[in-house]
């Protein structure tokens, strides 16, 4: 199989699963990275997967990697035992696959081959793949954020939030719902939208089309060039890091944001109630106010302060 790709998909704890030299990330959760639903068929010779947790994205993932791989091509599958790794070996199966299975600190570690003709893969990519919601009238995708309604939380905000104007961003966009409320409204304002997941943005694009909308595929925590000199920032940011509450996350959204508002810009920030950011917020804005507290949510508007007057002394 030589001159097929090797490719793995996530982050794979080290020591469970071992990836060829040169490897190529196709997680669409890593900016740059090629994604694993846009690779031909047959033009991988391996794939080790970090399946995720979510039923219906781990057998998409699954069927993505089968249809990636060349016939006879290498399929590693690892998945926690909580996360969904008990049932790797069967979902393997029902695709047509012989499995031969191991565990390791708590992990089960799964190894296939792709057979020449797999059973029902287009029907599982399929049952993974964007569609339009009734109801909302918003495209998602199983595997995001609460992929299928809108989350209590943004809605809250989208309840507080005021007409905004100029420049702004939505950090962490998902698919979409603040930055198309904000767009709705009669100025319109210009807004960058950002997520760490490429198919977040793709259904953000959908949700949230027209002029005066641009995306970044980027990690907000990490990432250059992010813009600058905005009017108004939104964000619901994340607080969960592999299953457990991290909050460094939602800290790194309120730093960021502060270093991409004007003087006198404003962030309106949604976050689960138990969540300690004011400790954050305070020595960055000059205001910090909480608007609302409802439903196990918070939402605070945080203005920056004005660039000092500078003064000129008077010559005599």
């Amino acid at each position: 199989m030589s001159g097929l790709a090797h490719a793995v998909y996530g982050g794979v704890p080290p020591g469970l699963a071992g990836t060829q030299d040169g490897c190529i990330q196709c997680s669409p959760k890593y900016p740059g990275a090629r994604v694993l639903s846009e690779m031909p068929p047959a033009s991988c010779a391996s794939i080790v997967v970090h399946a995720p947790a979510s039923t219906i994205e781990r057998r998409c993932v699954m069927a993505l990697a089968l249809r990636a791989l060349a016939p006879g091509g290498a399929l590693t599958v690892l998945a926690a035992n909580s996360k969904g790794g008990m049932r790797l070996a069967e979902e393997l199966a029902s695709f047509g696959c012989h499995v031969e299975q191991s565990h390791k600190r708590k992990h089960q570690i799964a190894h296939t081959t792709r057979v020449p003709h797999p059973i029902g893969l287009e029907e599982t990519i399929a049952s993974g793949a964007p569609r339009l919601l009734p109801g909302i009238n918003l495209w998602s995708q199983p595997g995001l954020f609460n992929w299928d309604r809108i989350d209590p939380g943004s809605q809250l905000l989208l309840d507080h939030l005021p007409p905004l104007e100029g420049r702004g961003a939505d950090l962490g966009c998902g698919m979409g719902v603040l930055a198309r409320a904000i767009r709705g409204t009669a100025d319109q304002p210009h807004m960058t939208l950002i997520d760490i997941d490429q198919r977040a943005l793709a259904m953000a694009r959908r949700n949230v089309p027209g002029e005066g909308v641009s995306t970044m595929w980027a990690d907000i925590r990490t990432a250059p060039n992010l813009p600058t000199g905005l009017d108004f920032a939104v964000t619901n940011p994340p607080f969960h890091d592999d299953g457990t509450d991290d909050t460094s996350l939602g800290q790194a959204f309120i730093r960021q944001a502060a270093a991409m508002l004007r003087p006198g810009g404003v962030l309106w920030l949604t976050a689960n109630r138990h969540l300690p950011y004011e400790a954050t917020l305070k020595p960055l804005y000059e205001t910090v106010d909480l608007v609302a507290s409802a439903h196990g949510f918070k939402i605070f508007a945080a203005r920056k302060a004005m660039a000092p007057v500078r003064t000129t002394k008077a010559h005599i």
